[in-house]
Formats: structure tokens, sequence, C-alpha cells
């Protein structure tokens, strides 16, 4: 079964420079919740993969993020969707792990936990790091306009390190074109 890998914040749901803290701040961006029910119905498995810093800054508590999931989870189950896992690294940027995007830990533990092969699946997300872990595992970046895509865009017509080309990266609005782009494909 084909697989495709999502960043959270900005591409799933709207961000915030203050984190998304509890299920109340969590509000998905409009037409995302279809998108990932109808990828899910067209046979495509769904991760998610998310840097939460937030956790080891004591912004939120892993109660607070596992009621996030749940509520994301919720909704597009009740659509006749679902998410086969979500992936997250709490850690701090200068800690130096290696699940936190740009790194690949993340990927490495969704084809382990889920048995897929995440090189070759498609990775959508909005920000540098997420093109630079795809593109590091042999992912097919996307890149959408939500959340921070159209920096990110601005940084890429730059020339980015570590990503190629920009013309080699597909980018769409957001997540409700991509996914359609996906389907018709």
């Amino acid at each position: 079964m084909p697989l495709v890998i999502l960043d959270r914040d900005g591409v799933i749901n709207q961000d915030s420079d203050q984190y998304i803290r509890c299920s109340a701040d969590w509000q998905p961006i409009p037409g995302s919740m279809e998108a990932i029910a109808a990828l899910s119905q067209a046979g495509y498995r769904i991760a998610v993969a998310t840097n939460q810093s937030g956790l080891s800054r004591g912004y939120f508590s892993l109660d607070d993020l596992a009621a996030i999931h749940a509520k994301l989870c919720q909704q597009v189950e009740s659509l006749g969707g679902e998410v086969a896992g979500i992936f997250y690294c709490p850690h701090l940027p200068e800690e130096g792990c290696s699940c936190r995007k740009p790194a690949t830990g993340l990927l490495s533990a969704i084809e382990l936990e889920l048995g897929e092969p995440a090189a070759g699946a498609w990775f959508i997300g909005d920000s540098l790091k997420d093109l630079q872990a795809a593109q590091s595992f042999g992912c097919t970046p996307i890149l959408v306009k939500t959340g921070s895509g159209k920096i990110t865009l601005n940084t890429l017509q730059s020339d980015a390190p570590g990503v190629d080309s920009p013309l080699a990266i597909a980018v769409y609005a957001d997540l409700a074109a991509a996914a359609t782009a996906l389907l018709s494909s």
C-alpha cells in the first residue's frame, strides 16, 4: 500500500508561533481533513511526521499531545479515512537528536512501525526542514503554501542548501490541492 507522509503544523492544521498547546488550539486548515480521508480511501497509508519541541519546552504534556492527535484522527475517521500513525520528535533543536527534522529518524520510525518503505513515498510539508528530510531519505517532497510554505518557497528560489532545484519540487496551495493532484495522477 503506498505511503503518504505529512507534516502536521502548517500542513494539516493552522500553525502558531506560540505552539499548539492543547486540543482547543488545534484547528484544521480548511479541506485538510477531507484531503487525508480521500487519500486514505484511495488506498494510501497516511503517516504524520512532526517536530514537537513544545514538549521539551514544557508548553504542553504528553497527554495534551495525545489529545491533539486523537482529535486529528477522530476528524479524519468521521470522514471515512484513517491515519496509520503519528510520529513526533519531542527534542529541542540544540539537542542534536536523530529524529528532529531535517534529520530522518522519524522516517525510519515510520518504516519500522508501519512496515512500509518511506523511500519513494510522497512527503508533504511546508518547511525547508520537511523538504530536506524528505530528500535525504529518498522521499518525493511536495511543498504546500500554507503555514511556512510561502516563506519556504521564497527560500527555495534563493537556492536553499540541501534541497534540489525548486523546479524539481511540486508546489500546491494547500494539502487539499496536493491530494487532488496525487489522486488524479
